[in-house]
């Protein structure tokens, strides 16, 4: 399932965003090689001071095994000041309906293959769906996305091609890097949607979102320190 964290709500969510910060670390940094600051095993830059939005994905026990950041063209962002070799001169897009997406990994040390829902192609899918949704939900017609040669051919593959690309593909770390335009269309959606067989709601009820909260956590464990059974601790989350 899917939650989306800003700047309105990340206050109650820092647990979720720091196991998205280790998985960034684990991803970025070590699998692909990017040359990113980590610290203590936590993948954090200078855009993630900007506010921006996180869509994430989490597994039925609460834990992160995705996400993606997302973040305005008309201020700083990675393909304006990072990725600018990717430019090739060109001036970098900018738009308030263009949205720019980068960070986008799962986590492919915990889920398993095939399509099941603990899989990485069904994380993987259910993560471009909850993005699409909600950039189009908030008024954005387009997004420009940092991928890797091996992201651009998920993205046809699973029916969500780019529709076009921006500069060239330009070696970063241990893989390549280049800039594709995905444009926010309900076609686009539901071409994703049957090529993965999703069909339900991806985000988390507003229930769901409450439990994954850090006051929910706070809550359970000053109970729990107080001896509640296992029945009263279940009542708490079933609400």
């Amino acid at each position: 399932m899917i939650i989306v964290i800003d700047g309105l709500n990340r206050h109650r969510y820092d647990r979720l965003l720091d196991e998205m910060f280790a998985l960034r670390a684990r991803v970025f940094g070590e699998r692909l090689g990017w040359d990113v600051n980590i610290t203590n095993g936590r993948e954090i830059d200078q855009f993630d001071t900007l506010d921006p939005a996180y869509v994430i994905g989490v597994d039925d026990d609460g834990q992160v095994v995705s996400c993606v950041r997302a973040l305005q063209t008309t201020g700083p962002h990675m393909l304006s000041e990072v990725f600018h070799e990717i430019l090739d001169g060109d001036a970098p897009l900018r738009s308030a309906t263009l949205w720019e997406s980068t960070r986008f990994c799962v986590d492919t040390e915990t889920l398993n293959h095939g399509k099941s829902r603990n899989s990485v192609s069904y994380a993987t899918c259910e993560l471009m769906i909850g993005s699409l949704e909600y950039a189009k939900n908030s008024g954005i017609s387009d997004i420009v996305t940092v991928i890797d040669p091996i992201m651009n051919r998920v993205l046809k593959r699973s029916d969500c091609a780019p529709y076009d690309y921006i500069g060239k593909t330009t070696p970063m770390g241990k893989v390549s890097a280049m800039a594709a335009l995905l444009d926010c269309t309900d076609e686009r959606i539901n071409r994703l949607r049957a090529f993965a067989g999703i069909t339900d709601d991806v985000f988390v009820s507003a229930e769901r979102a409450e439990q994954l909260s850090d006051q929910s956590d706070q809550f359970a464990l000053s109970h729990n320190l107080f001896g509640l059974g296992t029945e009263t601790r279940a009542s708490l989350y079933a609400r």
